[in-house]
């Protein structure tokens, strides 16, 4: 039997597995979508339940699917949306609360008190985030603040919280392993990156119990072995890393000025800066890319909220296609200039512009407007919202980069792709293998089992689909692109950070 890598990828709409062989190739994969709720306007939840019965069903289905003998199993690699937080019993594994999603919005008056009580600075030195409903330390606070009880509980050791990795591994184990990577908890504003631990002041700060809190692990670790009622039998799960970082990895974006950005549910541009945990001066966040064997590698990244699901609200809420394939050929029968500009702030703006309080818009409509103009705006929202992110971060890093390599389900389109291409005026590079988070979690495990020797062994296994070089002329490029930072400048609130 051909040994292989469950790489087990739990997303905002969907969970995955995905079985990768040594040499990072895709042997079989399944899917399965669970629902959203929206309790409230700005509330994003899961049901904890649907995140742990997909992930076991794909896991069980990527088996089935292709006969594939469970004994070739060597181990797991997990990566998964990175924010979203849960709570649950220690003792029985019931969960207090919904899953609330990195999307949710409802801290977002608690996050300006902190503003304005002078803690911004304190928390981007520790961290390197900034006070905002997306990251885990206030959606965790409220869950012990609006469950009766839940506060005394999680002083007396008896309530556990989890990013979506921990608790997936949490019920893989049967309650054995709480434990976390560097990179999920770098996303908590709980996480001193500098020292790689949870920090005393910020756990005051936002009065989190630490009796809470997982054991923080490298990216390629031991994590704990399956229960083998789950897949029958035991097995190590041996690599775990946040989505994004998962993506830098399976991009092999290891050297310090590589940029890889993901287009999936939101948008994450990273740039890859090494040993430096380099400061933002224009609200990107600085991050740990992978920690291997205690060495940190820091990067700096921008969060795009909203990049597929504006696809998907066009698609669901507007009814304008039935199927995000139609969307190129949609674009294609539009020119440059049709002047219509989507704004898709539906949660809020995120990098560079933090303002949880702006909402989506749509400028430009004139009578000759039509289904393929709103569509191919809706397209180039999420290019432009990249260019936002690009001139901050050539800002930052004080150089530019050439490259920009791509992944997630939105790149699959040619025409998307060239727009990015013209509107940053860069080379955007597509692997063959567009599921490079998935294999960024197999990488990792890899590491830990001994498929590869170095970060060096697994760079060599990327590769080219193909490349976008710009077209457009300097001129219209700036004029297009002024045209979106003024339908932005529209939708801001006055309370952005």
């Amino acid at each position: 039997m051909t040994p292989l890598i469950l790489a087990i990828d739990q997303g905002t709409t969907s969970s995955r597995a995905i079985l990768f062989d040594a040499q990072g190739d895709r042997v079989a994969f399944a899917q399965q979508e669970f629902p959203q709720h929206f309790p409230q306007n700005g509330w994003v939840e899961h049901d904890p339940d649907d995140l742990w019965q997909s992930t076991l069903h794909t896991a069980r289905d990527v088996l089935a699917s292709e006969g594939i003998d469970a004994q070739a199993i060597v181990g797991i690699g997990i990566t998964n949306q990175r924010e979203t937080t849960l709570v649950w019993d220690r003792h029985t594994g019931t969960p207090l609360y919904n899953a609330i999603v990195w999307q949710d919005r409802r801290t977002s008056e608690q996050c300006q008190t902190l503003r304005d009580a002078g803690h911004t600075g304190l928390i981007q030195e520790k961290t390197g985030l900034l006070i905002d409903p997306y990251f885990s330390a206030t959606k965790l606070g409220w869950i012990l603040d609006h469950v009766a009880g839940a506060r005394d509980r999680a002083v007396r050791g008896d309530l556990l919280f989890g990013t979506v990795d921990t608790y997936l591994i949490w019920k893989l184990t049967a309650g054995r392993s709480h434990v976390t990577d560097a990179t999920n908890a770098s996303r908590t504003c709980l996480f001193n990156i500098h020292d790689q631990c949870w920090d005393d002041d910020l756990l005051a700060l936002f009065d989190i119990p630490r009796e809470m809190l997982p054991e923080v692990k490298d990216c390629a670790d031991d994590f704990g072995q399956t229960d083998p009622d789950w897949l029958g039998l035991s097995l190590p799960i041996a690599g775990v890393a946040g989505d994004q970082q998962a993506a830098l990895i399976g991009q092999t974006c290891f050297e310090p000025g590589m940029v890889k950005s993901t287009y999936g549910t939101g948008c994450f541009m990273i740039m890859n800066t090494g040993s430096s945990a380099q400061s933002s001066e224009h609200k990107l966040l600085t991050t740990v890319g992978y920690r291997l064997k205690g060495e940190v590698t820091y990067a700096m990244e921008g969060s795009i909220f909203i990049a597929g699901a504006a696809i998907q609200w066009l698609r669901d809420g507007l009814r304008l296609f039935s199927n995000a394939e139609e969307t190129e050929s949609l674009a294609r029968q539009t020119t440059a200039g049709h002047g219509v500009y989507l704004v898709p702030a539906f949660t809020g703006l995120g990098a560079p512009h933090w303002d949880p309080q702006a909402r989506g818009a749509i400028f430009g409509l004139t009578r000759d407007t039509g289904i393929a103009e709103i569509v191919a705006a809706g397209l180039q929202s999420v290019c432009y919202q990249t260019r936002d992110l690009q001139t901050c971060m050539n800002q930052d890093v004080g150089c530019e980069a050439q490259t920009l390599r791509v992944d997630g389900g939105m790149v699959s389109n040619n025409w998307v792709m060239q727009f990015l291409a013209d509107i940053l005026n860069v080379q955007v590079d597509r692997p063959t293998l567009l599921e490079t988070t998935a294999l960024g979690a197999a990488y990792v495990a890899g590491l830990q089992l001994g498929w590869y020797d170095s970060l060096d062994d697994i760079a060599a296994l990327w590769q080219k689909d193909c490349s976008f070089s710009p077209q457009l002329d300097d001129d219209t490029r700036q004029r297009l692109y002024d045209g979106w930072l003024n339908a932005v400048a529209r939708v801001k609130s006055d309370i952005a950070e």
